[in-house]
């Protein structure tokens, strides 16, 4: 009876991730209560110590938390400065046309900033714009002048002094009224300096996501997290995490006026001593044993891309000596193990072994639009993962109403095709074919038959391509493509007479073709020993612009172009 009820429970045919969910809850259950008996006879021997390498890990995760925004922010920021619409407007600022094209650039790239605007300072006037992304060119005007024997512009005439590519700094935003941290990135074109463009990281937002744990679980004198900068002024602390004059105001506070702890000031000042420039790479943090006090530990960590560091104290009270758990530990691990391998064992079966069943049978339908993939007859979800498959493999790589590839499977295939030609500097064609005259047919024969019309031509494309790793995609409209690796000129030609001759075999009526009373087609060929400078869209308009010297000189034929060295 037990057995029957245990197999109704775990192995009834059914939803995959319900026998999955009890299989687990069940050993889950096991463990647990092994586990907990095991901890209750050691948890006399706990005792509670601060974990230094804890502490660590977080400050270095912290630092490399903000190291990674601030990386992310840097990096548009270099973008614009390098961008060629916006070096023209800062060339020639009056264009208003130049004007335009910077703002568009300048506008896609704040979608990509934590903030929403970003400033420009303009060497050779000296106006200072501000650029938002909701606003329009028309509304970028200058806002204010660059004035050198005003303080409040410091960060442009540094910035612009500096030898750096770009150079961080604190201060108020004076339209918004916010403390920020500032990336200030110089704009140099064939070595004239043509100004600044900066963006602000708002403390409130970014930076007080580091400490939040210290905000709402280390409150009180049990943990402490710091931000400074290279001359020891301190930029975020999670005690003041709830002042706004710290967060909204520009208050210089001096980590050696906040903690007086001796050794601690020593380690401060002997790591701000060594700091030169900003730190390149990441780098483990220091640990420092205090004074007794309400801290007892620290440590230093570096952030990448900055010449900041964050700052971690805590006390030594309230964390655990890892060694005393040892015997714990090792029961754990022995517990964990076996979890690990029954769950393993049951994930595989329901799981794992379908789905490489499912992955290994995918391939088959790159060559094959009708292939049947495995699973496709399943009930529960490898069932419906699979028929789910299918239908938007098929909608996202064939055409709907030819049936044949379309061109987001050729950009992705032409690509990844480029790549591997690249390499051993193989040979491409491409071939670029568009139906004569197809406005006219439709307006004489209507789009029903137009498209009747598509289809034939789609076929006799396909039946012209024979080889496996060829093939043929509807571009667009009455416009196809055919993609050809491996292929000389004298294949191309080959491949582009067989297209016109099958394409003229049809004999689809079209009376209003100036060339023809059956429907014709005009090709476009280009051939090329594809490099690592080319991309797919060369090929594409070397092939259309043959394309378009058929229709000039006549349709109904090709014209081979040979493609053009990158």
């Amino acid at each position: 009876m037990v057995k029957n009820w245990l197999r109704r429970i775990f192995w009834r045919e059914g939803s995959i991730s319900a026998r999955f969910r009890n299989c687990n809850i069940a050993i889950l259950a096991l463990s647990f209560l092994l586990m907990v008996m095991v901890m209750l006879g050691a948890f006399y021997n706990v005792i509670k110590q601060v974990s230094a390498d804890y502490a660590g890990r977080y400050a270095s995760s912290s630092a490399e938390a903000l190291s990674a925004h601030i990386s992310r922010e840097i990096a548009l920021m270099a973008k614009t400065a390098l961008s060629g619409p916006v070096i023209d407007w800062m060339t020639n600022e009056d264009d208003e046309e130049k004007k335009r094209a910077a703002f568009e650039e300048m506008a896609g790239i704040i979608r990509g900033l934590h903030s929403y605007n970003l400033y420009v300072g303009l060497e050779k006037s000296r106006r200072g714009y501000k650029v938002e992304k909701e606003n329009t060119a028309d509304s970028m005007l200058p806002i204010y002048m660059l004035d050198e024997s005003n303080p409040i512009y410091d960060w442009y005439f540094k910035c612009i002094a500096s030898d750096e590519d770009y150079m961080l700094n604190v201060g108020i935003d004076n339209l918004l009224e916010r403390k920020r941290m500032w990336i200030n990135y110089r704009v140099v074109h064939n070595g004239v300096m043509l100004g600044v463009v900066c963006t602000g990281l708002e403390f409130s937002h970014v930076m007080g996501e580091l400490f939040f744990q210290f905000g709402k679980r280390y409150n009180g004198n049990v943990m402490r997290g710091l931000i400074i900068d290279e001359n020891g002024i301190i930029h975020m602390d999670s005690d003041k995490f709830d002042n706004e004059d710290f967060l909204h105001r520009e208050l210089r506070i001096n980590i050696e006026n906040e903690i007086t702890d001796q050794i601690f000031l020593t380690a401060i000042k002997s790591h701000l001593d060594n700091i030169e420039g900003y730190f390149a790479s990441r780098s483990p943090p220091t640990v420092v044993k205090l004074e007794p006090g309400p801290y007892r530990y620290m440590t230093i960590s570096p952030i990448r891309m900055t010449n900041w560091s964050a700052v971690i104290l805590y006390d030594s009270s309230t964390s655990l000596n890892i060694s005393l758990f040892l015997p714990v530990l090792a029961v754990t691990l022995i517990l964990l193990i076996a979890f690990a391998l029954a769950t393993n064992a049951i994930t595989y079966q329901l799981i794992f072994s379908p789905l490489e069943q499912l992955v290994s049978s995918l391939p088959s339908l790159k060559d094959n639009k009708n292939a049947r993939i495995y699973g496709i007859e399943r009930n529960d979800e490898f069932g419906n993962l699979s028929n789910t498959i299918l239908d938007l493999f098929t909608k996202a790589n064939y055409d709907a109403l030819t049936g044949i590839y379309n061109r987001r499977f050729m950009e992705n295939s032409l690509q990844s095709i480029m790549e591997l030609l690249s390499r051993t500097g193989g040979m491409l064609s491409v071939l670029m074919i568009d139906v004569d005259y197809f406005k006219k047919y439709n307006d004489a024969y209507g789009h029903e038959q137009g498209d009747t019309c598509l289809k034939f031509v789609a076929r006799a494309l396909s039946v012209s391509v024979t080889r496996a790793n060829d093939f043929v995609a509807r571009y667009g409209g009455e416009e196809f493509i055919a993609v050809l690796p491996h292929t000389d000129e004298a294949g191309a030609r080959a491949i582009a007479q067989k297209v016109l001759e099958n394409v003229r075999k049809l004999n689809m009526p079209h009376a209003d073709s100036a060339i023809a009373q059956y429907v014709t087609v005009s090709v476009g060929v280009t051939t090329g020993v594809v490099t690592h400078a080319q991309s797919w869209e060369s090929y594409q308009k070397r092939a259309d612009e043959a394309l378009y010297a058929s229709k000039q000189n006549g349709r109904n034929k090709y014209t081979y172009l040979e493609m053009r060295n990158a």
